[in-house]
């Protein structure tokens, strides 16, 4: 895990060359697109130094079987704040898609995949799984910063006719309980004082 500067802008121009876009570096790295944009930038060294915290979640990430027990978390706190008022959970792509399967599995609920497709546009909704029209459901992603991406999924699933009843996260970087009018939980809260 790059822990210096220097390092994560190496990752950011590794990636980079690799052909992810800012959205994509930002889930890689488990930081802000806005941190992404600075590490990115020429002046960097000049510029403001925007607040963010990264999260190593790669001890979960490793081991399916610790996806699934981080998972029966998430499940229980479904039944604490919404009960069985929910038909479907949607992943976000690509960190959230494993804790939601493990999620709708232990539940018996469709599964639903929706992808950023670039840093301007709302995403996509993927065909091959479940749809969410007239379903109610709950958005699993893996942190949360500044909550560009859950806001414009939480858009996205609104305009295609779901109810989105609950955002889960297991690291909630930001100081919200709550995005676009939905409970927002994670796991844990890591934020700076």
């Amino acid at each position: 895990m790059p822990v210096s500067i220097e390092d994560l802008r190496g990752k950011v121009d590794q990636y980079r060359k690799n052909g992810l876009n800012t959205q994509q570096i930002a889930d890689e790295l488990s930081l802000s697109q806005t941190t992404i944009d600075w590490l990115s930038s020429s002046g960097a060294a000049t510029e403001e130094r925007p607040s963010d915290i990264r999260v190593g979640w790669r001890s979960i990430a490793v081991k399916a079987g610790r996806i699934e027990a981080a998972s029966y978390i998430f499940v229980d706190i479904i039944d604490e704040e919404i009960g069985d008022e929910v038909d479907a959970i949607v992943g976000i792509s690509l960190n959230g898609i494993a804790f939601a399967q493990a999620i709708a599995g232990q539940m018996d609920l469709d599964l639903a995949i929706s992808r950023s497709i670039s840093e301007d546009e709302g995403g996509h909704l993927s065909e091959v799984f479940a749809g969410v029209s007239g379903k109610s459901v709950v958005v699993v992603d893996d942190v949360i910063s500044s909550g560009t991406t859950m806001r414009k999924t939480i858009r996205n699933l609104r305009s295609a006719g779901a109810d989105v009843k609950l955002c889960l996260v297991l690291a909630n970087k930001s100081n919200n309980n709550e995005i676009e009018g939905t409970p927002l939980r994670g796991l844990v809260r890591v934020v700076t004082v």
